[in-house]
């Protein structure tokens, strides 16, 4: 009925349009796959002598070894930042300004601050030796500062009752929001934080630069030293794996948020109904959110007096 009402079914002028559409689309996009093809022949980039490097041992371990080192940095770099993202983001929510605008003024720097130069700078100040923390740190703060907006509107997302059925229940604000809020924020913004880690995972190509020996640089490294200089092949080869990591990080997202869905303890449960039915809707997300037990929740039920005495203290503490 919904989807009656939302959309429009078309009629045949609108379905006819639609296939030409289609087709000339499909066409279009032919026409460019075979121009590009055609263009990488003529100029001789499919021969067989720029693609023999690639048969060798040596050249496919140099490969694996560029995959490796471009994990090494992603996964320090997408930890860090993560860890450093959900620091920044409570800082940022602080009711204190003395960490609330030192916070803000980290996170707007490094937001605005060129990732390249950042990474350039750390190298050549203080990381000459061991260019893979230069890329690390740089990716880790400005992601860190970008991961950090994310959960911020992850966390002011969250429905109000949830904070306040928790300070209803005696819990102070640190364990509002490390057991209620941020896990709930970082579970809806997880689509998100995924996407921005992709970024840091393509980002980590930016340690050719600073002659870090991940994968561009090793491709480079084939490319150069080869004979006929076989850069397209190279990129033809190299590219493809950059694109199966991307897939490899997004389907992981895709698992996990389907994961959580069919998790009950995740998903959340149907609320009550009948007396008592607005108590109980103001707890339920807690339990959802694995901040307290059931017990716990009885307990507030019977103490339901005591406890609205320091609800109100908390709300004024706010």
């Amino acid at each position: 009925m919904s989807s009656s009402v939302l959309y429009d079914a078309p009629g045949p002028r609108a379905r006819l349009r639609n296939r030409v559409i289609s087709v000339v689309t499909g066409v279009a996009l032919v026409a460019l796959v075979v121009g590009v093809i055609w263009r990488l022949d003529s100029t001789g980039q499919f021969a067989a002598r720029l693609w023999e490097p690639f048969q060798y041992v040596e050249i496919q371990e140099r490969i694996l070894g560029g995959v490796l080192a471009t994990l090494q940095a992603f996964a320090l770099a997408g930890l860090f930042s993560l860890v450093l993202g959900a620091a920044l983001a409570i800082g940022r929510l602080s009711d204190h300004a003395w960490v609330r605008l030192p916070c803000a003024a980290v996170v707007e720097f490094f937001r605005a601050m060129p990732l390249l130069v950042m990474i350039f700078a750390l190298y050549l100040a203080f990381f000459t030796a061991t260019p893979l923390w230069a890329l690390v740190i740089g990716l880790t703060l400005y992601n860190g500062a970008v991961q950090a907006e994310v959960i911020r509107a992850g966390i002011n997302a969250v429905p109000r009752g949830q904070r306040e059925a928790a300070y209803a229940l005696g819990l102070r604000k640190s364990q509002v929001m490390m057991t209620v809020l941020l896990p709930q924020a970082v579970r809806s913004m997880l689509p998100t934080i995924i996407s921005q880690l992709v970024v840091t995972l393509k980002d980590t190509s930016l340690g050719f630069i600073i002659t870090y020996e991940e994968l561009l640089y090793v491709g480079r490294l084939i490319a150069s030293n080869s004979s006929g200089y076989p850069y397209i092949p190279v990129v033809l080869v190299i590219a493809p794996i950059y694109i199966g990591l991307c897939m490899a990080l997004s389907a992981l997202a895709t698992w996990l948020e389907r994961r959580g869905r069919r998790n009950p303890r995740l998903a959340g449960r149907p609320g009550p109904t009948g007396a008592g039915a607005e108590n109980d809707m103001a707890q339920t997300p807690l339990l959802v959110a694995g901040a307290v037990t059931s017990t716990d929740v009885q307990d507030a039920k019977v103490d339901g007096g005591s406890l609205g005495g320091d609800a109100s203290a908390s709300g004024g503490g706010q």
